[in-house]
């Protein structure tokens, strides 16, 4: 975490807060909603000029371990003449983090998995990321390198 960080993180935490949960999965859902508005802002910026259009999308997920209830969190597409990156959230507890993201290649009618983006909580806020259908596959942290290398595909 960095220095701005956790100063952001201490303000925030010496403020009174406005949203009350009542229970650890429903300010776990909020957060997971905050983190993807916050990383498309972040796309955003990193694409600005590019010509790339971003569209902000909708998932609905059905979590189990808080009762199969469902619910909804923003989603990401890229979008360059006929192809298209999707950000699109898969789950939010499991494999020891709070929030997964599948991100996928869609050209011409077809999908071809990429990635997965894990969110991290706690003192590690830090996004992830693994390579698609390989668990054991080294990932690493969420950069601005490692997003330009995961939608590079998105350039005929």
């Amino acid at each position: 975490m960095s220095a701005k960080e956790r100063f952001l993180k201490k303000l925030q935490d010496t403020q009174p807060r406005k949203d009350t949960y009542n229970n650890k999965a429903q300010a776990d859902i909020a957060e997971f909603c905050q983190r993807m508005s916050q990383l498309q802002d972040t796309m955003e910026a990193w694409l600005d000029g590019t010509g790339i259009r971003i569209e902000s999308t909708a998932a609905s997920l059905v979590e189990c371990l808080i009762g199969g209830r469902a619910f909804s969190v923003p989603g990401i597409h890229l979008h360059y003449q006929k192809r298209k990156v999707s950000f699109t959230p898969a789950f939010l507890y499991g494999q020891g983090v709070t929030g997964c993201v599948d991100v996928s290649l869609c050209t011409e009618g077809s999908v071809n998995p990429l990635c997965r983006l894990f969110m991290r909580t706690g003192e590690n806020r830090d996004w992830t990321w693994r390579p698609a259908g390989n668990s054991t596959s080294p990932g690493g942290a969420f950069s601005e390198d490692a997003f330009f290398g995961m939608v590079e595909g998105l350039l005929p």
